[in-house]
């Protein structure tokens, strides 16, 4: 089974923009609804694009609407006119980014919280960080899965992409070990609270 997940480009900001969006979102992908679909980034008419999706979501051609990049005072924005609550807000985090302001904000808010790059794509030498490793190798696991099993013992979805197939089992052989609270909280010491992502800003 698959889970859909589509989001609104920033340029189709707006309501009737957003309807068109969709409709060429589930045609191009052959699917009659999505189950998720998220607003890109808060840019433009968000008032206006979130009531498109919320009346998608009640004909149920959406199975959950959400968000992604939102700040916590946008997300209070959003609920001033809001009538349906974002499902998710997916943002940078990872153990770099640990984003521990919106985590205890989505946790209140009853907002799950995804992480789009769980790996940093790759940067600051996550893939070869001493500390990982050494956490990595009390368990016999790959530094990849520590981060996953860490993103998933704080209640967090983790979207890792890889086109391997070796990658791919891998990431999914995280629930059998447990991250020790000691090693929490060495992970926590990694946070670096800033993006690793500046290009993107």
């Amino acid at each position: 089974e698959l889970f859909i997940t589509s989001k609104l480009w920033v340029d189709d900001s707006g309501y009737e923009s957003t309807k068109k969006a969709f409709e060429t979102s589930i045609n191009k992908l052959g699917v009659e609804y999505l189950d998720l679909y998220l607003i890109h980034r808060p840019r433009g008419d968000v008032k206006g694009t979130w009531q498109a999706m919320e009346e998608l979501f009640k004909e149920d051609k959406i199975r959950a609407i959400g968000v992604s990049n939102f700040l916590p005072d946008q997300l209070d924005e959003l609920m001033t006119y809001a009538k349906v609550r974002p499902a998710i807000n997916q943002i940078e985090t990872h153990v770099f980014f640990q984003e521990d302001k919106s985590y205890e904000f989505l946790k209140n808010f009853e907002t799950q919280m995804e992480a789009w790059s769980p790996f940093a794509a790759g940067r600051n030498g996550i893939f070869s960080n001493p500390t990982l490793a050494a956490i990595g190798k009390k368990y016999t696991k790959s530094i990849a899965q520590v981060c996953l099993r860490w993103h998933y013992q704080r209640g967090i979805i983790a979207i890792p992409r890889s086109s391997q197939k070796a990658h791919m089992i891998e990431n999914l052989d995280i629930f059998d070990f447990e991250l020790a609270e000691a090693d929490l909280q060495t992970i926590a010491s990694l946070d670096l609270n800033t993006t690793q992502f500046p290009e993107w800003g």
